[in-house]
């Protein structure tokens, strides 16, 4: 037998890798990475399996007695959600916009049954009002309203006889014209799906959805029930599944009913205090000015790291007792760290936010955002920072009820449009599998779509793809060169392997530098040249003078000297200092100024004054 406590424990410690166990149908469910779960684990919950779910059973009765969300009356006005609130706001303030767009898109080979998959959406709008909904403004406020299902069009069937499917190029620009199509808040059909039909029983599915109806675990329902269903219809019956037991609509009324009193400001009180005088501005070097006004301009650099690396950064995270998050988060802030020179950071985590029963299997725009601040203390060693930042994840995840749009109207933090409000750099690790899609007769694939918006400064995307750890690194065409990116991933690439290597060494000594960031500056220092060893610096600069003269010998900014010029007003500087001080061999004389041509004109008058120069900082 296990009690209760030896459950706990056991749940802990999935979710410290991150692995989700829950029970469904009287049957205990598990989704984790691949080869997360040791076989000792696997031996340990199979073990006590019954046990598990019994305990898990009790769990869920308790909580969703205290919490069950109720269904609101049909003549209850709808409300707008916090995130759907703030989302119609910058939609308004922004104008037409595919920021937003969440497309996703399917390659799809054999003999599908077009009119199941049109009835398998229409199952779906049906089943899920969200997937329905517009927002009309009434005396300037938004409201919800949703589509009956006769003025949906639930598929588009788009002919291409004459395109080539084995282009990726014309595919592509097939899809971009269907992704990057702005949609009308006010009035329009939110969630739009096209099928491309080509010739020898070839499609690709356009799926479109405004993220105000949608979020990332919102696709994940999507796509199950589009293909349960479709395996249904496809066999001449009708899907078997279990009654959403409420609407989007439900569960956007009970937040706002919940976030009030205590329990509202607990947690307010809690967010201000851990972001109190936080910086507004990650202030990453740039290879462009910042533009007046964000034009969410993107592009994306995906770097993998092999299995190895892989495998042992998992492995560290398990021995460390953190998630895997925690640890890429951990050195995600030491390496915007170094780049910034700030030591006070503040980044963004998009959580699930389901952290009821009753969501799970919704559609709809749940997703919230943690503020996640770390301050670095260069002295210590990465298993302290690691510590620390797993307390400060904790904490977050305790008092993620917020939403980012309250947090943001209560903190009153300092705004621009030209950047975010409290972070700047986004990160998130997705690894869960994704389940396979296995319909009889087709063969489905994710069509990749290339983004060209970023959202954010930078992004990292962290995804578990064939047993390696792959990063997509997102970022803002008008702040960063690709180059620049590229060298970024690299750094954080080495950076791991440094923290593997040396876990307890000073944040400091930790190298950021490839073999080639190496022999590039071994390049830059190669200055040697052969020059009289019985001469000093000034003679070789005085024969410069008498063969050039006139050429330039210093530029600054929109200002320069010739080598006449320069050597003019350094040698009266030298007569000034000769001439008021007792100037020996030995003579130092300190020099503090910025670089300019000032600078160049002391360093050489103290030069030929016959003495040595000390540059203070």
């Amino acid at each position: 037998m296990i009690n209760n406590q030896q459950i706990i424990d056991l749940i802990q410690q999935l979710q410290n890798i991150n692995c989700r166990i829950w029970v469904e149908d009287d049957k205990l469910r598990i989704r984790t990475s691949k080869n997360s779960l040791t076989p000792e684990l696997k031996q340990e919950i199979q073990n006590h399996k019954n046990e598990i779910i019994a305990f898990l059973q009790t769990a869920k009765k308790q909580v969703v007695s205290t919490e069950e969300i109720p269904i609101l009356a049909a003549d209850t006005p709808q409300p707008l959600s916090f995130a759907q609130q703030r989302l119609w706001i910058l939609s308004q303030l922004q104008g037409a916009t595919n920021i937003y767009n969440m497309p996703v898109a399917l390659q799809i080979n054999g003999q599908l049954n077009i009119d199941a998959l049109y009835a398998s959406f229409k199952y779906l709008f049906n089943r899920h009002q969200s997937l329905r909904m517009y927002f009309p403004q009434i005396n300037g406020e938004p409201q919800i309203a949703v589509h009956n299902l006769a003025e949906i069009q639930v598929l588009n069937i788009q002919y291409c006889p004459k395109f080539n499917h084995e282009d990726n190029n014309q595919i592509q620009n097939l899809i971009n014209t269907h992704i990057q199509e702005t949609f009308d808040l006010n009035q329009g059909q939110l969630f739009k799906a096209t099928l491309l039909q080509f010739k020898n029983h070839k499609f690709v599915l356009v799926m479109n959805m405004h993220h105000i109806i949608s979020d990332g675990w919102s696709m994940g329902v999507l796509m199950r029930e589009l293909w349960q269903a479709y395996r249904a219809f496809n066999q001449g019956e009708k899907p078997n599944f279990s009654p959403l037991p409420i609407q989007y609509s439900d569960y956007a009324a009970w937040q706002r009913n919940r976030l009030q009193g205590e329990i509202f400001n607990k947690q307010i009180n809690y967010w201000q205090e851990q972001l109190n005088n936080a910086p507004p501005l990650l202030e990453l070097p740039t290879d462009f000015p910042r533009p007046p006004v964000q034009s969410f301009q993107g592009n994306r650099y995906i770097f993998s790291l092999s299995t190895e690396l892989t495998n042992a950064i998992k492995t560290f995270s398990q021995q460390q007792n953190v998630s895997l998050f925690m640890t890429l988060l951990t050195t995600l802030n030491i390496l915007l760290s170094r780049y910034s020179r700030q030591n006070d950071l503040c980044i963004g985590s998009p959580i699930a936010n389901r952290t009821h029963s009753q969501t799970e299997g919704l559609i709809g725009f749940f997703v919230n955002t943690l503020v996640l601040r770390n301050q670095i203390n260069w002295h210590q060693n990465f298993l302290d920072l690691l510590q620390q930042t797993r307390q400060t994840c904790l904490n977050a995840y305790a008092h993620q009820d917020i939403p980012f749009e309250v947090l943001v109207e209560k903190l009153k933090p300092e705004r621009s449009i030209t950047y975010n409000p409290l972070f700047q750099v986004m990160f998130a690790l997705e690894n869960n599998e994704h389940s396979q899609v296995n319909i009889p007769g087709l063969n489905i694939e994710m069509f990749g779509i290339k983004g060209e918006i970023s959202k954010f400064d930078l992004s990292l995307l962290v995804m578990e793809e064939n047993q390696q750890l792959t990063c997509y690194w997102e970022y803002a065409t008008d702040l960063f060169t690709t180059t620049t990116i590229q060298n970024m991933a690299e750094h954080f690439h080495v950076l791991i392997q440094e923290i593997i290597n040396y876990p307890q060494q000073p944040l400091y000594t930790l190298s950021l530098l490839t073999a080639n960031g190496i022999n590039q500056i071994k390049s830059w220092n190669q200055t040697q040249k052969a020059y009289p060893q019985n001469q000093t610096f000034v003679d070789l600069f005085t024969q410069q003078v008498e063969k050039n003269p006139d050429k330039l010998a210093v530029v600054f900014a929109s200002k320069s000297l010739t080598y006449q010029q320069l050597n003019l007003k350094a040698e009266q500087l030298a007569n000034y200092l000769i001439l008021n001080y007792d100037i020996k061999a030995d003579t130092l004389i300190g020099i503090a100024i910025e670089r300019s041509l000032e600078m160049i004109i002391g360093v050489l008058g103290i030069l030929k004054a016959g003495a040595a120069y000390v540059p203070i900082d």
